[in-house]
């Protein structure tokens, strides 16, 4: 045991232990990126399953249709003759109808602000009081005037007023029904879910005037088409990546596929063919969406508030109609009207290969940890190596030691020595450029909309040129300029910190921290160049410029065919409207860390042998 110790004691002082990190640190983002990509293998994901006994999909027969079908197109003529009419307008027209139908109705004003632009509108709703129950829980139908796309909503509009009617009927309820109608469905949701949990700003969004209990579910009606439609797509995203419970999603599918006959499509994939390809392809496009962070429809405002939620939209062409989709909701609300308590029992972290298998959190999770703790080795390597310094013998030992009499003279080999580490530049810079970050997180929430594009022009020439100016006063304009130590102990602050924020990102969520690790993991082998190097240290720096989050989001921006100003102007509005915090890990997670990596790569370090001689 004695001679165990003696060499792990001498193993830890061996400098060839400081080599490894860099591959080691390789190693993990290759691992991580491999074992993303066989997720999608049906040996990694399981088959989806219904964990809550009381809800019963598809076990009960439904009614909706026959009659239903005139008064649904009486209800869209009516809604069609509304068209032209102001907010206001459509709003006293549903409020006739609802109290026709026998249902407490109310009205909410709200108004927001966001790149210089002013949200407005009022959203009405009504509330069906179940008969068996009192009033302590309630479920959501929502059937916005406009989807995302700006499309009139006249299909899912009818729906809903039909179903309301058709729900005021029967007498099994034992939850309330609420009814709600946004005038859009992007903010008129969200203030609507903000106050009916008193969690709204009382200067920009009035408060509920009538509520009903807990909310138990929500369910939103995407049918702007006309016609006839083949499968009905799933939107499921949250704000910030967060997911309903699986067992909602699992509902809709039976439901859809068992009792209806239809297709269930999952992230605009209308032909799943369930092979590799394709289920790769859901989970990057599910990754993706994830890690934007933007509402995906009404249903994503209710998320943040453990309220399960889902939109559904008709796709394709097909035989079925609006009393396929309504019997589809109308199963859908039983079997959430049999629950006892909120969804619980099944998954809140997943990743959806095709409708019928997922993969949970625990395989899932590895790949973005991975990523993250490469930052990590590589920053207490860093720290490590900045503790001690090679010197040669005779400046440790000024005399030279005499050959004993049979002994070779073997060549002096350079020794590490404990020094003491100089950590007040490397932590002011450190800490300067995360505080930095919340400049362009300001300047990009409050610009107004139509100086976005000049202001993101005049950034990025600034992030490109801001590196090469800091560089430029740590070596030139400071007393005492950065030694090899301090740059090391920067960049293992910086790594440390990157390494932190993203291995707890992960948990919340996964896509976003697994996109940034993956783009900036060139950091990790950022270093300074000596100045005979100075073609490679320009060089290294102009390949790090090229994953900077401006010229990511520029670039981001042209393949998904959209301007960069319409990016920036919705990454405003989900920050001053959803909550969005995906700008705050940009500009201040990652932008810092950037920044830093290229001023160490453009960093020249004084040579204190140097200085000592002369």
């Amino acid at each position: 045991m004695p001679r165990l110790i003696s060499a792990a004691m001498a193993l830890r002082r061996d400098p060839r232990l400081l080599k490894l990190p860099p591959y080691i640190s390789l190693l993990c983002v290759l691992v991580g990126v491999v074992w993303l990509v066989l997720l999608p293998l049906d040996q990694y994901s399981r088959r989806t399953y219904i964990s809550e006994n009381a809800l019963l999909p598809g076990q009960v027969h439904t009614y909706f249709g026959g009659s239903d079908q005139h008064v649904f197109r009486a209800y869209r003529h009516e809604v069609d003759a509304l068209l032209n009419s102001t907010n206001v307008q459509v709003n006293d027209e549903l409020e006739k109808i609802f109290k026709g139908m026998g249902l407490k109705v109310g009205r909410q004003n709200y108004t927001y602000h966001s790149s210089g632009e002013t949200y407005t509108g009022e959203n009405v709703y009504a509330i069906l009081q179940a008969p068996r129950g009192d009033a302590t829980e309630a479920i959501v139908l929502v059937a916005a005037w406009k989807n995302l796309e700006e499309e009139f909503n006249r299909n899912g509009v009818a729906l809903a007023l039909t179903l309301t009617r058709y729900f005021k009927r029967w007498s099994l309820w034992s939850k309330d029904i609420i009814m709600v109608v946004p005038p859009d469905s992007r903010a008129g949701m969200q203030a609507w879910v903000d106050a009916y949990h008193d969690a709204h700003d009382g200067a920009q969004v009035a408060a509920l005037p009538i509520k009903s209990g807990a909310l138990q579910g929500a369910l939103a009606l995407d049918y702007a088409q006309d016609g006839r439609f083949d499968s009905v797509h799933i939107a499921y995203d949250g704000v910030n990546g967060q997911l309903p419970n699986l067992d909602l999603i699992n509902s809709v599918v039976n439901i859809a596929s068992g009792q209806m006959g239809m297709g269930s499509v999952l992230q605009g994939l209308l032909r799943h063919s369930q092979k590799y390809d394709d289920n790769l392809r859901t989970v990057m496009r599910g990754m993706l969406s994830q890690a934007l962070g933007r509402a995906e429809g009404p249903h994503s405002c209710f998320i943040p508030y453990h309220v399960d939620a889902l939109t559904l939209k008709p796709v394709g062409n097909g035989w079925h109609d609006e009393m396929g989709l309504g019997r589809l909701i109308e199963g859908l609300f039983r079997s959430l009207n049999n629950l006892l308590e909120k969804l619980h029992q099944s998954f809140f972290f997943y990743l959806l290969i095709h409708k019928h298998r997922f993969v949970s959190i625990g395989t899932y999770l590895p790949s973005a940890m991975l990523i993250a703790a490469n930052f990590t080795i590589m920053a207490i390597a860093l720290w490590v190596k900045s503790g001690y310094k090679e010197v040669e013998p005779a400046q440790d030992k000024p005399k030279a030691e005499e050959v004993k009499d049979g002994e070779e003279k073997t060549e002096a080999m350079p020794r590490s020595v404990v020094v003491e580490r100089q950590t007040l530049l490397p932590l002011t810079l450190v800490a300067g450029s995360q505080f930095l970050g919340f400049v362009p997180l300001f300047v990009f929430n409050q610009t107004p909309s139509s100086l976005l594009t000049p202001v993101f022009a005049i950034f990025t020439i600034l992030n490109a040129a801001l590196p090469h100016l800091a560089s430029v006063f740590l070596t030139s304009h400071i007393s005492q300029p950065p030694s090899p130590q301090q740059y090391q102990l920067i960049k293992s602050f910086s790594l440390l910190l990157l390494g932190m924020f993203l291995s707890a990102l992960a948990t919340l969520n996964f896509a976003l921290a697994f996109l940034v690790g993956l783009i900036a993991s060139p950091l990790t082998f950022s270093r300074p160049w000596a100045d005979e190097w100075i073609g490679a240290r320009y060089a290294h720096a102009a390949a790090l410029h090229l994953l900077s989050p401006p010229v990511v989001v520029l670039g981001g921006s042209l393949l998904a065919g959209v301007g960069v100003h319409e990016v920036l102007r919705e990454a405003a509005f989900g920050w001053n409207v959803w909550g969005m915090y995906t700008p705050l890990i940009i500009w201040c997670v990652w932008w810092p860390a950037w920044l830093v990596g290229e001023i160490v790569v453009l960093g020249r370090p004084r040579d204190g042998e140097k200085e000592k001689k002369a």
